[in-house]
């Protein structure tokens, strides 16, 4: 066989797997039925939050989020994901939730993309009733912040949270780490949760972070990162698995990626250059800026969000918006 069968952790395991094309149910090859089959190769690149568009008169515009998957799909992305904080989940109702999810998948059938469904609830037993939900849908993964998007959480509480999530549903689990979720805190629940295979890893400093987990001899976690990239050259350099971006200038990320792999580090700074144009901007005008960047793509109708504290974009700061996007726009591929 011309694959090296000499891993020394679980993580160069799935890898070698990976590269055969072969896949392996982690946990139940070991004798537990609670396990995930996993190809590592479905969870390497750049996984944008696909966000949220609305009507008019503020509902779902479902018909606009399903024109966003097939935007996306034609960008490049490796995979997509939703609903998280650049998708408002805090402001979606249950009910709009179980109905965007069931669409992402349906219209994801036959394209490239993974996708990641997101199940976190303001408390478990929500969490656990969009766990239950995305059991039935088979996305490739799912996705769950903590409760609560920041702060000093009751880390045991944490604990049983995740751990009621991976019991309900079988699909590998991202954490999304937050506040003060630690790595070493990270580490001692993939230990006890056997769907706990990755991290968007959100709680610090990335870099060392990222070091952190690297340093973990068993291989426990892949790590994804998020902040829209901020770091992305310096977190592939320490083997990286990938990113969540925003959706509307995905492009350029998906460029930066492939650049890099291919040893193009040069193109790839250039690229990533042009990306934070929007992530700067994306700080100043916030969450209205994500969305106005999608209808600039022709992919949203409005820019409307329904985070109460958005201040909505005025005629100057939409001008800036659209010197950036005319800027870039040459290196879009859509």
């Amino acid at each position: 066989m011309p694959y090296d069968l000499a891993p020394t952790n679980r993580r160069d395991f799935l890898r070698v797997l990976g590269a055969a094309g072969l896949s392996w149910s982690l946990w139940g090859g070991m004798g537990c039925s609670s396990a995930p089959a996993v190809d590592l190769r479905k969870f390497q690149g750049i996984f944008p939050i696909v966000q949220t568009p609305y009507t008019d008169d503020n509902k779902i515009a479902f018909d606009e989020l399903e024109k966003e998957v097939k935007f996306l799909d034609k960008t490049g992305v490796h995979g997509i994901v939703w609903p998280q904080r650049a998708s408002e989940y805090q402001f979606l109702t249950f009910d709009e939730r179980i109905e965007g999810a069931e669409l992402i998948v349906r219209a994801n059938k036959g394209l490239s993309p993974a996708v990641v469904i997101g199940v976190q609830g303001p408390d478990t037993e929500t969490a656990v009733k969009y766990a239950r939900h995305a059991e039935k849908l088979q996305p490739d993964a799912i996705i769950a912040l903590p409760t609560r998007d920041a702060g000093e959480f009751d880390l045991d509480e944490v604990f049983e949270y995740y751990k009621a999530i991976g019991k309900v549903c079988g699909l590998p689990m991202f954490v999304q780490t937050t506040g003060n979720m630690s790595v070493e805190f990270v580490l001692k629940m993939a230990k006890e949760v056997p769907t706990l295979l990755f991290v968007k890893d959100e709680a610090g400093n990335s870099i060392s972070r990222i070091k952190e987990f690297n340093a973990d001899g068993e291989g426990r976690v892949t790590v994804f990162t998020g902040a829209h990239g901020r770091n992305l050259p310096d977190e592939m350099s320490l083997g990286l698995a990938g990113n969540m971006p925003a959706s509307g200038w995905v492009d350029l990320y998906v460029k930066v990626w492939n650049f890099w792999k291919e040893g193009k580090v040069n193109e790839a700074l250039d690229m990533f250059s042009k990306a934070m144009l929007f992530v700067t901007q994306a700080g100043v005008y916030g969450f209205p800026l994500l969305n106005y960047a999608l209808h600039l793509r022709g992919v949203f109708t409005n820019w409307s969000v329904r985070r109460p504290e958005a201040k909505p974009l005025d005629e100057d700061a939409m001008k800036e918006i659209r010197r950036v996007h005319d800027f870039v726009k040459p290196h879009f591929v859509v």
